[in-house]
């Protein structure tokens, strides 16, 4: 059965905002202009989804906020908000790295690694695309980071 050209992928392969993955084309120059517009849309949607969550959970801070009379209600209560809460400031700073990506688009960089220059990769920045190391010092850096702790 021959495929569709024009069928959209299945959504087991979308990435973040309904964004099929990148399909780079033999012999195209990394960070091309199709691909940078490509991941500013997923860091679009990505960060837009951040919104999405920050509105949902000030709602539910809002419509659930109760004061329990049972001592151990509201001490459950509190630590459901701050698990929310926690999970919201790790998001604000995801957020914040999200920026930074889109920023290097406009400025021509993104894509490359800030410690060595060489190309991060396309799978690497699907999979993360705020990154801004390659692979290689990834690893170092997390090594580092080990021997000093």
């Amino acid at each position: 059965m021959a495929e569709d050209a024009n069928a959209k992928p299945s959504t087991k392969h979308m990435v973040a905002g309904g964004i099929a993955p990148y399909e780079p084309k033999p012999d195209e120059e990394y960070m091309n202009p199709d691909q940078l517009e490509h991941f500013r849309q997923l860091l679009e949607a990505w960060r837009e989804e951040l919104a999405q969550e920050v509105d949902r959970t000030v709602g539910h801070m809002r419509q659930d906020a109760a004061n329990f009379a049972d001592p151990a209600d509201r001490a459950t209560q509190e630590e459901e908000f701050g698990l929310e809460l926690r999970e919201r400031d790790r998001e604000r700073k995801l957020s914040k790295k999200i920026d930074e990506a889109l920023r290097s688009i406009e400025s021509g960089d993104y894509g490359y690694c800030e410690a060595c220059g060489v190309e991060i990769g396309i799978r690497r920045l699907e999979a993360r695309p705020t990154a801004t190391l390659c692979i290689d010092c990834k690893q170092l850096a997390e090594i580092k980071e080990k021997q000093m702790a």
